[in-house]
């Protein structure tokens, strides 16, 4: 049975992906993450002062999310689509999610975090 949005520890959940996402536990801490039952297409909400927004679909398989995450990234090129099922394990949430967010801020933080590795990569080669 696929849990339900006030039966998912989302801290904890973030905080076991930090490996793969090492920005998403700060954002949920900020609470700019938001969390919202998915209605369909014609229901995506802009995302504001979000940085992301998680859809829980709980009755969707890895397949559905997956084609739907194709359509939007072609429907919707200012933001990055990923999804999530508990069916591919590893750092998959505990329920089936779709997660959209604003691409540029992603962008933002993932050139950040390459930054931030050829910084560290240069100071213990300067150090040694």
């Amino acid at each position: 049975m696929a849990a339900r949005k006030k039966e998912v520890n989302w801290a904890e959940y973030f905080a076991s992906i930090t490996g793969v996402c090492p920005w998403s536990k700060a954002y949920w801490a900020k609470q700019k993450i938001d969390v919202q039952r998915w209605r369909g297409e014609t229901k995506i909400t802009p995302l504001g002062n979000y940085v992301a927004r998680m859809w829980l679909h709980p009755n969707a398989s890895g397949r559905v999310l997956c084609n739907i995450h194709y359509r939007l990234n072609e429907d919707r090129p200012h933001e990055e689509w990923l999804f999530s099922h508990p069916q591919y394990k590893g750092h998959s949430a505990p329920t089936p999610i779709l997660i959209q967010q604003d691409l540029e801020t992603l962008n933002k933080a993932r050139k950040g975090k390459q930054n931030e590795s050829k910084t560290s990569t240069q100071t213990s080669v300067s150090k040694g």
